[in-house]
């Protein structure tokens, strides 16, 4: 059976709320969806409009009120439910949810963003190399996985405007770019690369200067998926006439 994944930040779920995200939900309708920064404990939303179209809901929030945070909305009961990395500093940002569905695992992750300065981006780079561990160790008792969500991180040129203005910025750094290199080689799929392989389609565009209306955008939320299964992905694309947040969602079909 063929299963349709979206994963999208939505910048605070109460705010996407308040701009229709339910109604968006009720056409669109995936089979599962992962959320980042929901930016809500699950007591201070509203559950009963997914309820009704059916979603079981999971939630890994932050410890902070307001901040961070992932979520998982699923169709089909999952087989498992794992919270975190096991990494307190990690968990205790609500980065990670971990779904198994028989033999596929869905992850949705939040990476950081070292926008905020240099101790951001040190936490940043020591989950890069976290994550990567952890997921290793993960795909020798699950080597199904598809690791959807925000990145924080354009992989290539193609993934962004004007590459070379933003090339001492956070989430387009050489270390960063030279991450998601390794990321690869270690046998991660960019599935949205397997079907398009045009430059300057994003999935975020910041709030300033009219980014999204000019389309000077990033590509930086992603449906990674180990390389066992890329012969049951089965289409990829983004959905940039979402506008509850300022990212859109991304999706992947994926034979189960």
């Amino acid at each position: 059976m063929v299963q349709k994944i979206y994963s999208y930040n939505v910048n605070g779920l109460r705010s996407a709320m308040n701009k229709g995200f339910d109604v968006w939900l009720r056409d669109e309708q995936p089979d599962i969806l992962c959320l980042q920064e929901t930016k809500a404990q699950p007591d201070q939303i509203d559950m009963s409009p997914f309820e009704r179209l059916g979603y079981r809901h999971y939630w890994n929030s932050a410890q902070k009120k307001g901040y961070s945070g992932v979520a998982l909305f699923s169709k089909c009961k999952p087989d498992r439910v794992t919270y975190g990395m096991d990494m307190g500093k990690y968990d205790a940002e609500g980065r990670m949810l971990r779904a198994d569905f028989g033999d596929v695992s869905v992850i949705s992750v939040y990476f950081p963003s070292g926008t905020m300065g240099d101790t951001r981006q040190a936490f940043k780079m020591d989950f890069l190399d976290d994550v990567l561990q952890y997921l290793e160790n993960l795909r020798k008792e699950r080597p199904n996985l598809i690791i959807s969500g925000d990145y924080n991180i354009a992989h290539t040129d193609a993934d962004i405007n004007f590459p070379r203005k933003h090339d001492k910025m956070s989430g387009f750094l050489p270390e960063e770019r030279a991450w998601f290199d390794a990321f690869v080689a270690h046998g991660y799929v960019d599935t949205f690369r397997m079907f398009h392989s045009e430059p300057n389609v994003y999935s975020w565009w910041s709030y300033r200067s009219q980014a999204r209306t000019k389309d000077l955008g990033w590509r930086i939320d992603y449906h990674m998926a180990t390389r066992p299964l890329q012969e049951r992905i089965k289409d990829a694309y983004i959905l940039q006439n979402a506008t509850h947040s300022d990212h859109c969602p991304v999706a992947v079909a994926v034979d189960f």
